[in-house]
C-alpha cells in the first residue's frame, strides 16, 4: 500500500487546494535510477512533498546536500510517512532539512513522473506544497544537509538552475523543471 493514498490526498485537497496536477517522462543515469529504486524497496514510498517555503520578505528556504557540486541548492523535501497526512508530513520535513516551523498555505504542483534508465522505468509523484515560516533556517541533519539558506525562485530558476543542467544528472535537470513550472505557477517568471 502506497504512504500517500487517495483518501489522504482528497484531505490534503479539501484542506489546501486542488493541485495542478501533470505528467512527465525523465531519463536519469544508472546511478540515479538505483537511487530511486532502492528509495522505494521495503517503503513503497513513491513520492516526494517539495516545499516551498517562503518568509515574510518574500525569501524561499533552500537546502544544499553534501554531493551537490557547487553552485545547486534546491527546495527542501522528503518523503510523508505511513498514516501520516500529507501537510503534516511536509512540516516534519520541512523542520528536518531547514529546522523551521512551518505553515503549509497551499497544495499547488502534482507531478507524475516516470523515470526511465534504458528499459527500466519508475513511477513517481512529487508533490509540491507552498508554506510561511519565520526565523532563520539552520541544519539540524548534518549527515544528510549540508547547508540550508534563504534565496529566491529567481536564483533557483536561473543560476541554480544552470548549475543544475550543466550537470549529466537526471534528476537535476528534472528539478530544475520542478522549480521553473513552481516559479511560472507563481507569476515568478
Amino acid at each position: 500500500m502506497a504512504h500517500v493514498t487517495g483518501e489522504v490526498l482528497a484531505r490534503a485537497e479539501a484542506e489546501l487546494g486542488r493541485p495542478v496536477v501533470l505528467t512527465w517522462r525523465y531519463p536519469i543515469g544508472p546511478a540515479e535510477m538505483e537511487m530511486v529504486v532502492s528509495s522505494t524497496r521495503g517503503q513503497r514510498r513513491l513520492h516526494d512533498v517539495t516545499l516551498f517555503i517562503f518568509n515574510p520578505a518574500g525569501q524561499l528556504a533552500l537546502i544544499r546536500k553534501h554531493n551537490y557540486p557547487p553552485g545547486i541548492w534546491r527546495a527542501p523535501g522528503g518523503g510523508v510517512a505511513p498514516g501520516e497526512e500529507l501537510a503534516a508530513g511536509a512540516a516534519r520535513e520541512a523542520w528536518e532539512e531547514t529546522g523551521l516551523k512551518v505553515r503549509i498555505t497551499r497544495y499547488l504542483l502534482r507531478v507524475h513522473v516516470t523515470f526511465t534508465c534504458g528499459e527500466r522505468e519508475q513511477p513517481w509523484t512529487t508533490h509540491v506544497l507552498l508554506a510561511e515560516a519565520d526565523g532563520e533556517p539552520t541544519v539540524r541533519d548534518p549527515k544528510e544537509i549540508s547547508a540550508v539558506a534563504w534565496g529566491s525562485l529567481t536564483d533557483l530558476c536561473g543560476p541554480i538552475a544552470d548549475a543544475m543542467l550543466a550537470t549529466p544528472r537526471g534528476l537535476f535537470t528534472y528539478r530544475a523543471a520542478l522549480h521553473r513550472t513552481v516559479a511560472k505557477l507563481l507569476n515568478v517568471i
